[in-house]
């Protein structure tokens, strides 16, 4: 059976780091031909890292990065590097650049492969920089194998997107229809017996079971194997999970690379439709493996300009790393996120206000499990409305995690600031009541009320803006999707830091990774006492998170349905079996949020749709 050895590069890219990026791609080059690869893929946009945003858009960005592909090519011996790079197109005007690949090797680039469609949804807004590519090739040729290369979206095509739902059962019977537009097929007709695709995929829940299935219809379609490479690592709002894989001729994956990992491996790629079955191959671990004969010459001639060999070498072949479960997908995707941020922006340590409750302590938890325990610092500010319980659980949970833990409490910077502004928060319109505190109307105290719930939390989060000074501590908020819709949250006291961890991790789903974190054999990581409790902010006496909102087992699917359904209120009410009020009432929270959030820190996507560039709803807003 013939077969040829792919070498995939799964890496943590450095976003404008153009030199940092060229010697990774270069030692991961040299690992992959030392492992005894034929050609070697990289991810989209390589020597820039994706999403490079309106870094596209100067001239001298795109001119640093023709030269470190100029570097990288320099570098390559026979063996093919295939390297994604923004490509001016000389034509000028605001728009004018290609996303695209070149094909690298004998010390030059020798070809490039220009996207064709260009995703403008979601998180993704590629037609704000990039014109379309036209042609469907070149094909790259790797000894007597013809192979095509393609870019993320080129391989999904109309009538599916990149970003979309879960692909149902007739997703193999649409493909190449009419609307069907996927370069592919065309290089399939070009004679192309491999097709290779550079991906900068952004992780969300269940991304890549739709990656797998669109990958194996189009194999199966069309009759040959899938390489699909893609970054992994944090960039700001989005996580890469990495997540590579191969697909044989039939559909089947033959090749998976850790999740969430940097990784250099090569897999052996069958390219014929005839496949031997995995129990009939030995004990190769990627199921498919030449025979003996085969094995003993890795030579490959590649195109035939180049006239040169790969050199013989002994070769590793990759497992099929099998997929996280949710829970744990979720949370690495946390991990990730949380450490690349940190790490990428030059700070070392982070400081958590930790309540005691359920968010505060997922966040802490990541936190750890992303930088080290001793890179983790937490601080507890109780107040007067602050119980002994929350009090121990945040030092019993600090002590479990292992983290620094220090407490700051609030009263005497509550009192002062209560005392000052006494006399100025007394509504003396004689319309309403004759301006003593006795006769306040019960708006004007619930107005009271709320400005001394506000009042604390400001005060928190002065108090860890001012550790972060003094220390160089970035600070991680800590709230969660849910409370962040309904505008659950204090401008400036709470929504005061520099990444929110949780910003799009709905509340059930906090209890659920607590739970899962808990399972993993290190012991209880967060204390019980934090899981078990009654949600609450603490600000006011006997104060519980419902008697503000609804339970979250009815708050949560309404948020999901209004946010990443896009579902009006009066669709809700036709899909969902849910209270009209309640309905009507959640619905005009989060519209009415929405500049708390524009004023709130990033934070990583896990979900089909989160705040940010992935949602863009005006501030200024009358439809209901």
């Amino acid at each position: 059976m013939a077969v040829l050895l792919v070498g995939l590069a799964q890496l943590n890219l450095r976003l404008g780091d153009l030199d940092g990026n060229a010697s990774m791609v270069m030692d991961a080059y040299d690992e992959a031909v030392g492992l005894g690869a034929e050609v070697v893929v990289f991810s989209e946009l390589t020597v820039t890292g994706y999403p490079p945003e309106d870094l596209l858009l100067k001239p001298a960005f795109v001119a640093g990065a023709a030269s470190a592909l100029e570097r990288i090519a320099r570098h390559t011996g026979p063996v093919p590097a295939v390297v994604g790079f923004p490509e001016d197109t000389g034509l000028g005007g605001p728009v004018r650049l290609w996303n695209s690949v070149a094909m690298c090797w004998d010390g030059a680039a020798r070809a490039v492969y220009r996207k064709h469609l260009l995703p403008n949804y979601a998180v993704f807004d590629e037609q704000r920089y990039f014109v379309p590519g036209s042609e469907a090739g070149p094909l790259l040729k790797v000894g007597d194998v013809s192979v095509g290369v393609s870019v993320c979206e080129d391989l999904w095509g109309p009538p599916r997107t990149a970003d979309a739902a879960t692909p149902d059962g007739d997703l193999e019977a649409r493909l190449g229809g009419e609307d069907d537009t996927s370069p592919v097929m065309a290089q399939v007709a070009m004679g192309a017996q491999l097709v290779v695709v550079v991906n900068g995929s952004p992780y969300r829940r269940g991304k890549q079971a739709d990656r797998e299935a669109i990958a194996r219809a189009r194999a199966a379609t069309l009759g040959v194997p899938v390489v699909y490479v893609n970054q992994v690592g944090g960039q700001d709002e989005l996580v890469f999970d990495g997540s590579s894989f191969v697909t044989d001729a039939l559909g089947s994956v033959v090749c998976r690379l850790p999740a969430f990992r940097e990784h250099v491996a090569t897999c052996d790629v069958p390219l014929r439709s005839e496949m031997i079955p995995a129990s009939e191959l030995g004990d190769d671990r990627s199921g498919h493996r030449r025979d003996d004969e085969q094995r003993g010459n890795s030579t490959a001639s590649l195109d035939a300009t180049s006239g040169a060999t790969a050199p013989t070498t002994t070769t590793r072949r990759e497992a099929i790393a099998p997929p996280l479960e949710p829970l744990e997908e979720v949370w690495s995707a946390l991990v990730v996120a949380t450490r690349d941020y940190v790490r990428k922006n030059g700070f070392t340590d982070v400081a958590v206000g930790l309540s005691g409750g359920i968010d505060s302590s997922a966040v802490a938890a990541v936190a750890a499990d992303a930088l080290g325990p001793e890179h983790v610092h937490g601080v507890s500010m109780p107040s007067r409305y602050s119980s002994e319980g929350s009090r121990t659980d945040a030092a019993q949970l600090a002590a479990n995690l292992g983290i620094d833990f220090r407490t700051v409490p609030i009263e005497p910077a509550h009192a002062a600031l209560a005392g000052m502004l006494e006399g100025a928060t007394i509504d003396t319109n004689p319309s309403d009541n004759d301006g003593s505190p006795d006769a306040a109307s019960p708006n004007d105290r619930a107005a009271a009320d709320l400005t001394d719930q506000n009042l604390q939390s400001r005060i928190r989060g002065v108090l860890l803006m001012a550790l972060s000074n003094r220390f160089g501590w970035l600070v991680l908020t800590t709230g969660n999707k849910t409370e962040t819709s309904v505008g659950y949250t204090t401008l400036y006291g709470d929504t005061a830091g520099a990444y929110a961890v949780i910003r799009d991790v709905p509340k059930l789903l906090v209890y659920e990774l607590c739970e899962w974190r808990n399972r993993q054999g290190d012991g209880e990581r967060i204390p019980r006492a934090c899981i078990d409790k009654p949600p609450s902010a603490e600000l006011r006496p006997d104060q519980r998170d419902d008697q503000s909102l609804p339970p979250y087992e009815l708050l949560d699917p309404l948020v999901e349905a209004y946010v990443e359904g896009d579902l009006s209120a009066a669709e809700m009410l036709e899909q969902l079996s849910a209270d009209p009020e309640v309905v009507h009432r959640v619905t005009r929270l989060i519209d009415v949020a929405e500049y708390k959030r524009r004023q709130s820190p990033p934070g990583p996507r896990i979900t089909a749709k989160s705040f940010g560039k992935d949602r863009r709803m005006p501030i200024t807003n009358f439809y209901r």
